[in-house]
């Protein structure tokens, strides 16, 4: 398994402050070093408190030496308040960032298809990877990113050797199609971190630690990655 560290923490709120702190060093370590850093974000409600926290930790400066992408998104208008880059962008104060410098994945009129081939092109011609740090969360049904068990696109989306670093994602299960980051999108980050609050999801990701088929639950593919560096950040 691909656990490098579990950290558990007594509340929500710690959480936030603890890990926010964490995501604030390694970029601007990763500016320091290489006056620059790429970071991959997820939506969602759980991460709002903790991305409030990391954009107060960020400078101006900070701001302008950083590439942001979104780890998946809803095929809907970017101002739609289910749109994951909606959410990102406030929550973390990014709402001035260059577009030039942000990857949304999706935009307004293209089919899941199209706009995942877009995206999967800029983020190529960025050159941006491997990512400083890659956010995910994780449902009760064990997806990550925009990984849904029985979804077309999943096996792309997982395949280490795949070409394309962004997927459609579409299934009956959900209520629209999604475009997704893709496995070597995400395994080769400096830091991976996967987020998650509360006793079930807990007792999730203690369900996907065990033995069974990846596609049942996805994030078993990134846990039995034999190089992912992944850290688990967990509160009641």
């Amino acid at each position: 398994m691909a656990i490098a560290e579990f950290h558990m923490f007594d509340d929500r709120e710690a959480l936030a402050e603890g890990l926010a702190n964490r995501l604030a060093q390694t970029i601007k370590l990763g500016i320091d070093e290489n006056q620059f850093a790429s970071v991959a974000l997820s939506g969602g409600a759980t991460p709002k408190a903790m991305l409030q926290r990391l954009g107060a930790r960020l400078s101006a400066d900070d701001r302008e030496m950083m590439y942001l992408a979104l780890v998946d998104e809803r095929c809907v208008p970017h101002d739609d308040p289910r749109a994951n880059r909606t959410m990102i962008k406030t929550a973390a104060g990014f709402d001035d960032h260059p577009e030039s410098e942000f990857l949304p994945l999706y935009r307004d009129g293209l089919s899941a298809k199209e706009a995942a081939r877009a995206a999967s092109d800029k983020l190529a011609d960025d050159e941006e990877l491997p990512f400083d740090v890659v956010t995910l969360g994780m449902g009760l049904d064990g997806h990550t990113a925009s990984w849904f068990p029985a979804s077309s696109g999943l096996a792309q989306a997982v395949d280490p050797a795949a070409d394309d670093l962004v997927v459609a994602v579409t299934g009956d299960t959900l209520k629209e199609d999604r475009v997704s980051l893709t496995m070597p999108a995400i395994q080769g980050a400096h830091l991976i971190v996967l987020h998650i609050e509360g006793a079930d999801k807990r007792d999730v990701l203690n369900v996907a630690l065990d033995d069974g088929p990846a596609d049942a639950m996805p994030i078993r593919h990134l846990l039995r990655h034999p190089f992912a560096n992944l850290e688990v950040y967990w509160a009641p």
